[in-house]
């Protein structure tokens, strides 16, 4: 895509808002981001990003949607016709290292959005992602149990927390190191230590 879009159809710049945002949260805190940086970052004036987006909200709900769809499709895709519970737990965590790590502002943007004070529609939306994403776990999770592959006790919903808490942990790991790539270095190794946590005894 090209740096400064200046001619595009609406949807096509909408697209290019999104990615402005995204590669902006990369680079600084999430909400320093200014309507006046993405601007710049397209090579725009306010005036032609407000024809799209009337408010500064209304950019990050078309951020948390794109940001939905592209993450749970990249998940589905991955546990798509892999019979074992276990190992399409494996490609759904892989997948989602896969995408945070093409796209690391993405992590920031919804860790910004959980912590702002107050309910407001993305910040809603990042709870239904996540509430979206713990039912695919937990689905995993129950057809793993039900046929031996995973601990009969299990705690499900324990199961699901920690699976999005080794991931999380990961991301910010990879933040305080200022290391991107170290998340894809170190997920096959957390990854194995959740299996050996979550497995059958037998």
């Amino acid at each position: 895509m090209s740096e400064h879009p200046k001619h595009l159809p609406a949807d096509e710049r909408r697209a290019a808002t999104v990615e402005a945002v995204i590669n902006l949260a990369a680079e600084q805190n999430p909400s320093d981001i200014t309507t006046t940086a993405i601007a710049q970052r397209m090579g725009l004036t306010q005036g032609a990003l407000f024809r799209h987006f009337p408010t500064k909200d209304a950019i990050l709900e078309a951020v948390m949607t794109w940001v939905a769809e592209r993450l749970l499709s990249r998940v589905d895709r991955a546990a798509q016709n892999v019979t074992s519970p276990l190992a399409a737990l494996e490609a759904v965590f892989m997948a989602h290292i896969d995408f945070v790590s093409e796209h690391p502002g993405v992590p920031r943007i919804l860790f910004g959005e959980l912590q702002r004070p107050g309910e407001t529609l993305p910040k809603r939306m990042v709870q239904t992602l996540i509430q979206r994403y713990g039912e695919r776990l937990r689905h995993l999770l129950e057809r793993g149990k039900a046929i031996g592959e995973l601990d009969a006790n299990l705690d499900i919903e324990a199961a699901s927390v920690s699976f999005i808490g080794s991931i999380q942990g990961l991301v910010m790991q990879s933040l305080i190191a200022g290391d991107a790539a170290r998340i894809r270095r170190d997920a096959s190794g957390v990854f194995a230590i959740y299996r050996r946590g979550i497995g059958s005894e037998s």
